[in-house]
C-alpha cells in the first residue's frame, strides 16, 4: 500500500511490484548501464520501513504538502510524557516527517544519470483520455523525422497498449503497468532506464498514468513537468486540482478542434490556471489536427538549450 496516497502495490493481477516490459532498445546495449538498488522502501508501502516511521499504537493523519516541491508530511501526534511521575496533561507533541524523502533521494539519481547523458526528460501528466498518447504518437514522427532521438517510458495500470502505438510510431519504448497504482515514482522509472537505455542527447518522455492526484507528488527526475487537458473535462479542472497544475511548467490544452461542439472556455481555463501559477505557460492544440503543435515542438527545443 502506498504510504502517500494510499494506492496498492500489487503491480498488476499478478502482483509482486510494477512489471516493465521493454519493447525497443539500442542492439546490443548491455542493461547494466544504469546500476540501481531495488530498495522498495522509498515509496512508503505497507510491510516496508516508511523512512523510519514507527507505526505504533498512536494515530497519525496524512497531511500533503502545498507548497511546490511536491513534499508530503506524515504529521504524528503523541501524549506527552509524564514528568516526574505525573502524566502530561494532554499536551501533544506534532512530529514531522517527509514520507516522500526516499523518493526524491531516488529522484536525485535519476536527474543526475540523464543531465551526464544530456538527455532532456519530460514528465507528461493528465487526467485519462486527455490526449497524451496521440500526442506522443505525432511528437515521435516529427521529430525523429527531424533526426532528433526521442525514447518514452509508458505507465498505465494494465496493457501494452499504448507502448505498442508509440512503438508503432518509431519511437524507443518500455511500458510499466502499476497495477492498482495511480502514478509512477522514481524507483519505477530507474528500473525504466535501465530496460530502454536511451542515448546520450536524447529526448524522453514519461507518459505517467492518467490521473490528476498523485502524479503531481512524485518527482522522477525529470527536467520539466507537463499537465495536458482537453476541452472534454471542464473549464475549472486547475482550481479543482490545483496541485497538478501549481507543479507544472506547461499547460496544454488538447483536442481544440472539438471547441464548437463542447461547452469549453480555454481562455477563462488559462486564468484559472494562472490563479495557481501565475507564470504558468499555455498552448492550445489539436494532436489529431496538428494545429499549435509547433509551440510544442519549439518548447521541447528550449528545454534542450535552456534547461533552466
Amino acid at each position: 500500500m502506498c504510504g502517500t496516497c494510499g494506492c496498492a502495490d500489487g503491480g498488476g493481477q499478478g502482483g509482486g511490484g510494477p512489471r516493465i516490459t521493454g519493447f525497443t532498445r539500442p542492439p546490443g546495449h548491455p542493461h547494466g548501464g544504469h546500476g540501481h538498488e531495488h530498495d522498495h522502501a522509498g515509496h512508503g508501502h505497507d510491510g516496508h520501513d516508511h523512512a523510519g516511521h514507527d507505526h505504533g499504537g498512536h494515530g497519525h493523519t496524512r497531511v500533503s504538502g502545498g507548497g511546490l516541491d511536491g513534499d508530503s508530511v506524515m504529521r504524528d501526534s503523541v501524549p506527552a510524557p509524564a514528568v516526574d511521575g505525573v502524566a502530561g496533561d494532554g499536551e501533544t507533541i506534532t512530529l514531522e516527517q517527509k514520507v516522500l524523502a526516499k523518493n526524491e533521494d531516488l529522484a536525485a539519481l535519476n536527474r543526475a544519470w540523464l543531465a551526464e547523458r544530456d538527455i532532456v526528460a519530460v514528465n507528461m501528466m493528465s487526467s485519462p483520455g486527455a490526449g497524451k498518447t496521440t500526442l506522443l504518437e505525432r511528437t515521435i514522427r516529427v521529430l525523429t523525422g527531424r533526426g532528433r532521438p526521442v525514447a518514452v517510458i509508458e505507465g498505465d495500470q494494465e496493457t501494452t497498449l499504448d507502448a505498442e502505438r508509440i512503438g508503432g510510431a518509431g519511437g524507443s519504448v518500455v511500458q510499466i503497468n502499476t497495477g492498482a497504482g495511480c502514478h509512477l515514482d522514481a524507483e519505477m522509472v530507474r528500473g525504466a532506464l535501465t530496460t530502454l537505455a536511451p542515448p546520450a542527447g536524447s529526448l524522453l518522455l514519461v507518459e505517467n498514468v492518467g490521473n490528476l492526484v498523485c502524479p503531481a507528488l512524485f518527482d522522477l527526475g525529470e527536467r520539466s513537468r507537463v499537465v495536458i487537458i482537453s476541452v472534454t473535462e471542464g473549464t475549472d479542472k486547475p482550481i479543482k486540482y490545483p496541485h497538478m497544475f501549481a507543479v507544472a511548467d506547461l499547460m496544454i490544452i488538447n483536442k481544440i478542434d472539438l471547441l464548437p461542439y463542447v461547452d469549453f472556455d480555454p481562455d477563462q481555463c488559462e486564468k484559472h490556471a494562472r490563479s495557481v501559477r501565475p507564470n504558468l505557460k499555455t498552448l492550445q492544440v489539436s494532436a489529431t489536427t496538428g494545429e499549435g503543435l509547433s509551440g510544442w515542438y519549439d518548447w521541447l527545443d528550449e528545454r534542450a538549450h535552456h534547461p533552466g
